[in-house]
């Protein structure tokens, strides 16, 4: 089982806050996902049941009157003062203008750069935090934030209460975000949204392997890409996510 860095000053675990030795070994996602337990799970799970059934509950309680708003995905590692964190704060902004909250992951890097324009433009500016063995706590700029112990029930919330996704450059983590909400989209598991990717050059590689080898493999439909938009424009992103949302 993977340890922890000790070296935070902080460990936020849902709700708890934790320092020092009280730091622990593993996160709750790791916990509930490991296999190695024996029959340990029996007595435990139905346990586990009712937290995260909490974890739910608190997320729809916080959110359900948000009004409209949008997701907003990109690195943690993204740094200020770069290309990418400029386009997202920027992002961040307009959709504040707009009226729309942004929500976005509430860490560092591109989540708080989509918060800080936000904030700065006077909108609603949301953070879902994620329990982690880094990038604990959330960034500055939210208004309202929330700690979730599990990935799955921090995702549902991403999804329930967004009228669309706008994806700058990320990672593992924010490959999963976006190939999550396509999958949901494809299988018609939730109301047409737009997806739009920002970064043509960061992206365009991956969408010329989706259509020359997935596509030609047949392992995904002609149109399955048209789910998907792509461009450089700040403006033309926040347009389309918006012209969807309005109507």
């Amino acid at each position: 089982m993977s340890q922890a860095p000790r070296q935070h000053s902080e460990y936020r675990k849902g709700p708890v806050t934790l320092r020092r030795s009280q730091v622990p070994d593993s996160t709750t996602d790791a916990r509930l996902l490991d296999s190695s337990v024996n029959g340990e799970w029996v007595h435990t799970d139905p346990w586990r049941v009712m937290r995260i059934q909490a974890e739910f509950v608190e997320g729809f309680g916080a959110l359900a009157e948000l009004g409209q708003a949008i997701s907003v995905f990109g690195s943690a590692r993204t740094p200020p003062g770069s290309k990418y964190y400029d386009m997202a704060r920027r992002v961040g902004g307009k959709l504040a203008e707009a009226g729309f909250a942004v929500i976005t992951g509430g860490g560092p890097g591109t989540m708080e750069a989509a918060n800080h324009g936000a904030a700065e433009a006077g909108g609603v500016s949301v953070g879902l935090g994620i329990e982690l063995e880094f990038e604990q706590g959330l960034n500055p700029y939210i208004d309202l934030g929330i700690n979730f112990r599990y990935f799955f029930v921090r995702k549902t919330m991403f999804v329930k209460y967004a009228s669309g996704f706008i994806v700058l450059p990320g990672g593992f983590g924010t490959f999963d975000e976006l190939f999550e909400a396509l999958v949901l989209v494809q299988t018609h598991k939730v109301t047409k949204f737009p997806i739009v990717l920002v970064g043509v050059d960061y992206w365009q590689g991956l969408l010329d392997w989706i259509r020359s080898t997935v596509g030609e493999y047949g392992m995904i439909s002609p149109g399955d890409l048209d789910l998907l938009q792509v461009t450089d424009d700040v403006d033309e992103a926040v347009r389309v996510v918006l012209e969807f949302a309005h109507r």
